[in-house]
């Protein structure tokens, strides 16, 4: 590792039915581009009573990014939106001054058997100017998504522009999330790419720096543009996560982001109140958890 790169373990969250690995924000950089949280779930396996529930909870002043390799996800939100999440397809649902959603295993698969889930749950801060904007929610079918191949390489744009293409999902701030498959052993090239700092985080398989590998589970940051090359072992997927820093300082409190102190105390005290808009037809509601603002 240079001084220019961070590595990351992921660190066990428990999320209420399940652990769930995070790799971002840590201590020493809070984002990565706009994203500024990122949990990897599972693979774990569900069925025979356990299933994916959580109950309706807040966000504001982000846009929260769901993408599986394995299982679904029902989507339900304040803005209306009833979404099922299969593998390969984004959930993309932006919260601006204030959104509520649930998140659940979607009834087709609450019969008894057993399946896997596995993905990643991303959350991306909007710029300042944005953060009180209305809400909304876009689904974008994996079919839609930008797909090519380089060799055996095969390559997915999820969000943003990489390699002189743009997803068809709309964002707030100069970005990319891009999914590599490689079968084989191999050095793929980014610089020139992508732009922005840059976070690979591997799903299986692994990446060699230099002297040093990087396993499944972690992740390594590079705070510079000029990263050349990824060496990949055989049978390795990545995500790569990244872009342009927003410029002023964002802050965390529970599932609030903001770069103003201020609105992230009075997110809390609405939330506490109830005064969010509610989902649809749906009653539970997550109490505000005993934490301190980061």
């Amino acid at each position: 590792m240079t001084n220019d790169q961070i590595l990351v373990d992921e660190k066990p969250a428990d999320i209420g039915q399940f652990t769930v690995g995070r790799l971002l924000p840590i201590r020493k950089k809070r984002q990565v581009g706009p994203f500024t949280f990122i949990d990897h779930m599972g693979p774990v396996d569900l069925g025979n009573g356990k299933y994916m529930d959580v109950d309706q909870h807040p966000h504001t002043g982000l846009s929260t990014l769901t993408y599986l390799f394995e299982g679904e996800i029902a989507h339900k939100d304040s803005t209306g939106a009833n979404q099922i999440i299969t593998p390969g397809d984004v959930g993309f649902m932006t919260s601006g001054k204030a959104v509520t959603h649930t998140e659940r295993t979607p009834d087709h698969l609450r019969t008894g058997s057993r399946f896997t889930m596995h993905g990643y749950q991303v959350w991306v801060a909007l710029p300042e100017k944005l953060e009180d904007m209305e809400p909304n929610f876009q689904f974008i079918p994996k079919e839609k998504l930008p797909h090519w191949q380089d060799g055996q390489t095969q390559y997915t744009l999820v969000a943003g522009t990489g390699y002189g293409r743009q997803s068809p999902l709309k964002v707030y701030s100069p970005l990319f999330m891009l999914k590599i498959a490689s079968p084989e052993e191999q050095t793929i090239k980014i610089n020139g790419e992508l732009e922005g700092e840059i976070a690979i985080v591997v799903v299986t398989g692994s990446v060699f720096e230099k002297d040093s590998e990087i396993k499944a589970g972690q992740m390594l940051i590079s705070k510079t543009e000029d990263h050349c090359n990824i060496h990949v072992t055989k049978n390795t997927q990545l995500l790569l996560f990244g872009g342009k820093p927003l410029g002023r300082e964002h802050y965390l409190l529970w599932n609030f982001v903001s770069s103003s102190r201020e609105k992230l105390k009075q997110a809390k005290q609405d939330w506490m109140e109830k005064k969010f808009p509610r989902v649809p037809g749906d009653n539970t509601y997550i109490p505000f958890p005993e934490m301190r603002l980061k």
